[in-house]
């Protein structure tokens, strides 16, 4: 499953050189005999190994080092560090013990309860167990030790010789693979079942809710019949309604603009201590083939000790170019690929479900296939979350679009996420209000991600609705200034399949969480509430109007080219419509500008003449996506990605 050359270059050390660990480790290396002399002393188990794999002195003192300095173990660094093969290593440990050492296992003949199978996913680092049934009435235990655990290994033979014929060692990676195929059925139904069966009012499964569709069915009879009876008064009343959405977005985004909190560049370094936690990264992959080696050299450029990573490639398992393509680059030690088996639904927040029992880190971070992330964002986020109580649950670093200059799409795209990750999300950070996570780079608590049951596999904007019941659980989320950067779309096609996947998820979380919408106000501060409204329900009907504002403005155009006179109330909805309109835009292209680098202002004019259109564009993805959300629900439309682009 993972191969173990040291000579890719695309995972890096976890420093450079010059810096205050890189000093620390050559200082320790080059004095052969202080401290780290003595704690290779302390290991006698290993040393008949390590000669007989030609491990120079000068090596293991500086494994010994940065054992002593990362708080792990003198084998963990050894592994993680690819010096030595990890099945190479333990075959030479398992000689010296007089031991078998395997080189397969048929996972169907292990003997393994799936609740045993699951608890032994979280021993990474230590000790793994397994029971193998060789033949009928013949059982072998399997045993991948941890560094403690050779020396009670060896213990345990010399007193009882015999046990070597029931006992075997092989490599974690090896026992891992193994439990994990004996496993798939078992993650597959945690992560299509688990939010859904623990908590069904948090689940996307079921879009409606009874009262919900009783509501829709009432609502679709009663319009129809208030615009037959009292037509003035009924488009009226809804026509106001409807605008005060598009108004309520509007305001909400002038305030971030005018009360935008002061941006504080901190130096970010490399964090010295041997406390730090065990980072698991999560990449949910599909059809990403072009894109797989621009992402291990992003990957491997991120600052953070690799024997405290672990970074997992999340494919489905009949994606056979995405899998080929990463198999084709020779992996470190803590890289696994992940192979999900095929289910519905076919989501992203599925496929992460899967994943999530596997991985061991106290904190999650999320990246894409085609994200690029800041080196010292691990690093920003740990020194955050040490700094802050247990209730700042998750840090969203902000996303760049690097492919701004690709063309007029990617272009409004890319200002669309600086007014998003630049604007409006810091500020309702630092006024502690509920914000929308992105889909990529969320930094993750895992206990607390655990505690509100994962992501949803049926919600295909499962960002949303994750920020969302976070905060119905009192924690919240905050954002860094480390960004991620990552390529937009840049054709119609893709990114009008985006956003109809956007839009739908959007209605769908507000129509989960609005299931008992008492429930909802008295588990979120009133500005929260409020915000919720504004940034689900507001936005999906502002941009359901704009097309029907622009239809009814084109129909008030003709009417007064056909010189049909016009009524007072109807002068009064069109003046209300165009200040509306114009404040939308207002609002949107300063949010944007303001947040702007001096470089990225350049050519703004272009933004302002095809916001109507990118609008308009908004407009017809957001019908689009009530249609889906009526024939498939569930659905997720794949965004292509290409090979990253010098620009």
């Amino acid at each position: 499953m993972v191969a173990t050359d040291s000579s890719h270059a695309a995972i890096r050390p976890s420093f450079s050189v010059g810096s205050p660990e890189q000093t620390f480790l050559t200082e320790a290396n080059d004095n052969s005999h202080g401290v780290y002399e003595l704690a290779l002393a302390n290991l006698p188990e290993l040393q008949p190994a390590l000669d007989r794999l030609g491990l120079p002195l000068a090596k293991r003192l500086a494994f010994a080092s940065r054992a002593a300095f990362h708080g792990t173990t003198f084998q963990t660094e050894l592994l993680a560090s690819g010096e030595v093969p990890e099945q190479a290593f333990f075959a030479a440990m398992a000689d010296e013990i007089e031991i078998e050492c395997l080189t397969s296992i048929d996972p169907q003949r292990l003997l393994m309860t799936d609740e045993a199978c699951w608890a032994q996913f979280h021993r990474t680092g230590r000790a793994i167990f397994a029971r193998l049934c060789e033949a009928p009435g013949r059982h072998t235990g399997i045993v991948a030790p941890d560094q403690a655990g050779w020396r009670l290994l060896k213990q345990r033979c010399q007193a009882s010789p015999d046990l070597r014929l029931r006992i075997k060692v092989a490599a974690p990676s090896l026992l891992r693979e193994a439990l994990l195929e004996r496993s798939r059925p078992m993650l597959t139904r945690f992560a299509v079942g688990n939010l859904h069966d623990n908590r069904p009012d948090c689940s996307a499964r079921n879009v409606f809710w009874p009262w919900q569709t009783y509501s829709l069915g009432m609502l679709t009879v009663l319009l129809p019949f208030a615009v037959a009876t009292v037509p003035m008064l009924a488009l009226f009343a809804l026509h106001l309604l409807l605008v005060s959405f598009f108004i309520a977005c509007s305001a909400l985004r002038a305030i971030a603009a005018i009360a935008r909190p002061p941006v504080v560049q901190m130096p970010i370094s490399l964090p010295l201590s041997p406390d730090l936690p065990v980072y698991s990264v999560l990449v949910a992959l599909y059809r990403e083939a072009d894109v797989v080696p621009d992402l291990l050299v992003g990957l491997g450029m991120l600052q953070w000790p690799r024997s405290k990573i672990e970074i997992k490639l999340v494919c489905e398992a009949d994606d056979t170019e995405t899998i080929a393509a990463i198999r084709a680059h020779p992996l470190r030690a803590c890289v696994e690929v992940v192979l999900v088996p095929p289910s519905l639904p076919r989501t992203k927040p599925k496929a992460l479900s899967y994943a999530l029992p596997l991985a061991r880190g106290e904190l999650v971070v999320l990246y894409d296939a085609e994200d690029r992330p800041h080196p010292m964002q691990l690093a920003e986020a740990w020194r955050r979350f040490e700094a802050s109580g247990r209730e700042l649950a998750c840090l969203q670093a902000p996303l760049e679009i690097a492919n701004r200059r690709a063309g007029l799409i990617a272009n409004m795209f890319g200002f669309e996420y600086a007014a998003l990750f630049r604007g409006l999300l810091p500020w309702l950070a630092h006024n502690r209000i509920m914000l929308p996570l992105g889909g990529t780079s969320n930094h993750f608590r895992r206990e607390v991600l655990d505690e509100v049951g994962g992501w949803d596999p049926y919600n295909v904007t499962e960002d949303a609705d994750l920020a969302l019941r976070l905060a119905r659980h009192g924690y919240r989320c905050e954002t860094l200034s480390c960004a991620t950067r990552e390529d937009g779309p840049e054709d119609l096609v893709a990114w009008h399949n985006q956003r109809v996947r956007w839009f739908k998820g959007w209605i769908q979380t507000w129509l989960v969480h609005m299931r008992e919408p008492s429930a909802l106000a008295s588990e979120l501060p009133l500005v929260s509430f409020v915000v919720t409204q504004i940034l689900f329900a507001g936005m999906v009907l502002s941009s359901l109007l704009h097309l029907v504002l622009i239809a009814m403005l084109l129909g008030l155009a003709v009417q007064v080219l056909f010189d049909v006179p016009m009524s007072l109330w109807q002068s009064y909805l069109v003046a209300f419509d165009v200040i509306s309109i114009l404040l939308g835009y207002g609002a949107f292209l300063f949010l944007g500008w303001l947040v702007l680098k001096p470089r990225d202002r350049r050519g703004f004019w272009k933004l302002c003449l095809f916001t109507p259109v990118y609008w308009t564009m908004l407009s017809w993805a957001a019908w689009c996506a009530l249609y889906e959300l009526w024939r498939r629900p569930h659905h997720w439309a794949k965004t292509p990605h290409r090979k990253a682009r010098a620009f």
